[in-house]
């Protein structure tokens, strides 16, 4: 899931110029696998209330207590309007204090807060309550992505003693950024050093002929064990990798800045993120 002040991806947002990020707020959600579900709703301004440990976006919100992220859920997802309603806790093993431009003026920054997280998942679906382990991050944005940024991938991946994380963006100049982490399990935080950093590896492209490529070890081949989202512009998925001779499997996206900037993807986007400026909170 992703909370969205400035809904990045909402068509709605960018038809006004992005000038108003506060009445373009969301929560997206994605169950994937068998019936599975969806849920980016843009909300307006009034759907808004921030304070120190808490955001709310409509009837969804999120709140610090105790050193741990509590969220609660309750919105309407494709297909048929269903409501997808439960809660999660992350409870972070350590909070880093990295944070790393993207883009060397510093209108692009991604925080890695807790790369190491315990999560217990609670969804009002049978089979939708699970415990397990996840990723909690942030990214800030003073620019538009499509305007700044031709392609990029990101990856996270687990190894021995901790978890790798690799973002890779080719920037509309022809600069790029390469960011290679190690997160000790530890709480630990260092770059990989040159020897530890694997090649780029290219993976056969999605059905929406998407350009696909990590890091993996000279000779193999990274592959797609599991798609969770696949779109004309974007991909995530569970992707199968040798970094440094481990085989790991970990959660990896591109995007297409070309591909999300053109003129017919807006609409085509218009019919999977609503908008709803009018909600109101009760009190």
């Amino acid at each position: 899931m992703i909370t969205f002040i400035g809904s990045v991806f909402s068509p709605w947002y960018g038809w006004t110029g992005r000038k108003d990020p506060d009445d373009h707020v969301c929560v997206n959600i994605l169950m994937s696998g068998p019936g599975g579900r969806w849920s980016m709703m843009d909300r307006g301004r009034a759907a808004l209330r921030q304070e120190e440990t808490t955001i709310r976006v409509g009837p969804s919100g999120l709140r610090w207590e105790d050193g741990v992220l509590h969220i609660d859920l309750d919105e309407a997802a494709t297909p048929h309007g269903t409501r997808l309603r439960g809660t999660i806790q992350v409870r972070p093993r350590g909070i880093t204090d990295v944070e790393v431009p993207l883009k060397a003026d510093g209108s692009h920054v991604w925080r890695p807060i807790a790369p190491a997280s315990d999560i217990v998942v609670d969804i009002d679906r049978p089979g939708w309550s699970w415990e397990g382990h996840g990723y909690l991050d942030s990214n800030f944005g003073t620019s538009a992505i499509e305007r700044d940024f031709r392609y990029w991938h990101w990856g996270r991946f687990p190894v021995p003693g901790g978890r790798v994380i690799f973002y890779e963006c080719e920037l509309e100049d022809l600069s790029e950024t390469r960011v290679a982490l190690f997160f000790g399990d530890d709480g630990s935080v260092r770059p990989l050093e040159d020897h530890e950093i694997p090649p780029i590896a290219k993976m056969k492209r999605s059905g929406w002929a998407l350009r696909r490529e990590t890091r993996g070890d000279a000779g193999t081949t990274p592959e797609i064990v599991r798609s969770m989202i696949s779109a004309p512009f974007y991909q995530r998925a569970v992707v199968r990798t040798t970094i440094n001779g481990h085989r790991s499997e970990g959660v990896w996206e591109a995007i297409d800045g070309r591909r999300f900037a053109a003129w017919w993807m807006k609409p085509l986007l218009a019919l999977k993120v609503p908008r709803k400026p009018g909600w109101r909170f009760a009190d």
